[in-house]
């Protein structure tokens, strides 16, 4: 059930993520660009839990992937209001 899951998710982060990338390629607005790319990071992160088979927070340098895409996302939000 874990990975069914898990799957769906990852099926969910890369459709938000190709959903961002084609508003970048309308608008070339930075914001999207980077928000596709923390949606493909959380998608990878995902991944790279199930396929340790490790769903439990036994391997936490894997939340590292999961860290920089919120932080990226920050950036991107930071980086739109700035200007």
């Amino acid at each position: 059930m874990n990975n069914l899951l898990s799957g769906a998710c990852i099926a969910g982060y890369l459709l938000v993520g190709l959903i961002f990338l084609r508003s970048w390629r309308d608008t070339r607005d930075r914001l999207f660009a980077m928000f596709a790319a923390a949606f493909w990071l959380l998608a990878l992160q995902r991944a790279l839990l199930v396929l340790t088979n490790q769903l439990s927070e036994n391997r936490p340098y894997l939340y590292l992937v999961r860290l920089a895409a919120y932080l990226l996302i920050l950036i991107a939000i930071a980086d739109k209001n700035r200007k």
